[in-house]
């Protein structure tokens, strides 16, 4: 059974690649990845809000950690919702699980996909660090590791989103539905269980409702400190989503 395992792993390498490469022949990842980085550079660097680092005077990025969740909300549901629901839209379905690999590699392979092209959007943005580190007075006074956290809360964040999103496009036949689902849903876990809980003040049920946020969690990442409860949180929070892709691709069995 270990042997079986370990040779359907380069098929599941084969399909992953195959989603990679899709996306990157496509203009829209291209445009997807662009629109990222204008948005977070206008705000960043242009635009004269709060949010301007070179109106702020302060060497941080800030700015980044806090406009790029928003812009996740669109941009993840818009690298995602192709996954399985153009499969599902041309029957090519049927044919993806006739090849020797488990519903789960299936989706995990989707899910890693769409995660790793999210990745390569955010790995440009370490120009936007290093001319942070280089306008400091002194140069390089920047919290190195609470920048370091909050990067990797947002790819925890990511990740959730990346989740989601993949079970939003197995769920339906067609992209722009994904892409709206997707988004609704995002926002509404991302935002909406604290929208929710200010209807509770001090009632217990609020600091429930806190806990069920993506936000509360990416805040408390964004601190720089890596506490476990968060850790387990996105976990948790991304195997659920997981999971409900791997249930809705298998009832396709049925």
């Amino acid at each position: 059974m270990a042997d079986s395992s370990f040779y359907l792993c380069p098929k599941m390498y084969a399909l992953f690649s195959k989603e990679v490469n899709s996306f990157l022949h496509s203009l829209i990842g291209y445009v997807v990845i662009t629109v990222f980085l204008l948005i977070i550079g206008l705000f960043m660097w242009v635009f004269p809000f709060d949010y301007n680092v070179l109106e702020n005077g302060y060497s941080s990025l800030e700015t980044l950690f806090t406009v790029a969740p928003w812009v996740f909300l669109f941009l993840v549901p818009a690298v995602t919702m192709r996954s399985f629901a153009e499969e599902n839209r041309s029957g090519t379905i049927e044919l993806l699980l006739t090849k020797p690999l488990s519903e789960l590699q299936i989706v995990m392979a989707k899910f890693l996909s769409g995660f790793v092209l999210v990745l390569l959007s955010l790995l440009p943005t370490l120009v936007y660090f290093l001319s942070v580190y280089l306008l400091g007075l002194p140069k390089g006074n920047i919290d190195i590791g609470g920048t370091m956290g909050s990067y990797i809360g947002l790819l925890f964040l990511a990740s959730a989103f990346a989740a989601i999103g993949t079970f939003c496009s197995a769920a339906t036949g067609n992209q722009i539905v994904s892409f709206i689902l997707a988004v609704f849903l995002s926002w509404f876990i991302f935002n909406g269980f604290d929208s929710i809980s200010s209807l509770f003040p001090g009632k217990g049920i609020d600091l429930l409702l806190m806990e069920l946020s993506i936000n509360t969690h990416y805040i408390s990442m964004s601190r720089g400190v890596i506490d476990s409860r968060d850790v387990i949180y996105f976990l948790s929070l991304i195997s659920i989503f997981i999971l409900s892709t791997r249930i809705v691709i298998e009832k396709r069995k049925w």
